[in-house]
């Protein structure tokens, strides 16, 4: 079928991504391997398979959203994966966040099986992915791009060529580098605000209009004055993203001070336990809090 959509990852991101391809009235197959998730989109019309091999064999698209490069080379590159059951012509969308070096990895496989692979990480966390308001940043293919344009528009509200295989997943590193390290200079302004006795709500007034303001601060300075560490982007992912950016920046040989010290406060915190909760509960690991239990 010209229009089917296999959705593999049905995570925090993937399964509000997967429901508006069926809103969208894509013919939708799913896979995930906790098959507890995948269960409601039986209710919701789409088709619930048992493996990834069901899943992609003669479908039009394959969108895959995964958690690291680990996950990515299994789901894709493995005995039963994307590129060994896909059909010849099908079109990957690869929306994970992985390193570069995995991006290109895939492409090229993928391409020795007659398969069009774009690398399309997303700028946007569960509340973007449910509203429709991620963007796309795509390397790859101009015209497998062009060709899944239909599926970028049912799940966000900008999507953009980028350049050649890697580069989605480049300008993916850097977004979340800048989107890491505001976050702990976030968690600082309001660590010292707290002591220093500052109004909560002045603070959130005040900042939301300030040189800094962004959608960023309007997500994360809430939650932080609030105490609600629930997980919108997890933690342990910023780390990964982190620990990426500061790999590629070595292989470019290029210094990157400021990610490698916002790293390893994201690294600490994740030891210590916070790896599970939201971003914004650094401000917890820096207060010297215990993780809850």
């Amino acid at each position: 079928m010209a229009d089917t959509v296999a959705f593999v990852g049905l995570g925090a991101m993937g399964a509000p991504m997967a429901s508006n391809l069926l809103a969208a009235r894509f013919a939708l197959r799913v896979f995930n391997r906790n098959a507890g998730r995948a269960r409601p989109f039986a209710q919701q019309g789409a088709t619930v398979c048992t493996s990834i091999a069901e899943a992609v064999r003669g479908a039009r698209f394959v969108v895959s959203i995964v958690s690291d490069d680990e996950a990515t080379r299994a789901v894709m590159l493995g005995e039963g994966g994307v590129v060994a059951s896909a059909s010849p012509g099908t079109i990957i969308v690869d929306a994970s966040t992985n390193t570069p070096a995995m991006a290109c990895e895939v492409a090229q496989a993928a391409a020795a099986r007659s398969l069009a692979c774009v690398d399309a990480p997303v700028s946007g966390s569960v509340p973007q992915a449910r509203n429709r308001e991620l963007v796309f940043m795509a390397g790859g293919d101009a015209g497998a791009f062009a060709a899944a344009r239909p599926l970028f528009e049912a799940m966000g509200r900008m999507a953009l060529h980028v350049g050649a295989s890697g580069a989605g997943a480049t300008l993916k590193l850097i977004n979340n580098m800048l989107s890491g390290t505001m976050t702990a200079a976030l968690a600082e302004a309001v660590s010292i605000a707290r002591a220093a006795g500052v109004d909560p709500q002045a603070a959130q007034a005040i900042l939301g209009e300030g040189a800094t303001a962004s959608r960023l601060l309007r997500a994360k300075l809430p939650k932080m004055l609030g105490r609600d560490f629930s997980a919108q982007f997890q933690l342990s992912l910023m780390d990964k993203d982190l620990r990426y950016f500061v790999a590629l920046a070595q292989q470019l040989d290029l210094p990157t001070p400021i990610a490698a010290l916002v790293r390893g406060q994201f690294q600490a915190a994740r030891r210590a336990g916070f790896g599970a909760l939201d971003t914004s509960a650094l401000l917890m690991y820096l207060g010297g809090e215990a993780p809850p239990r």
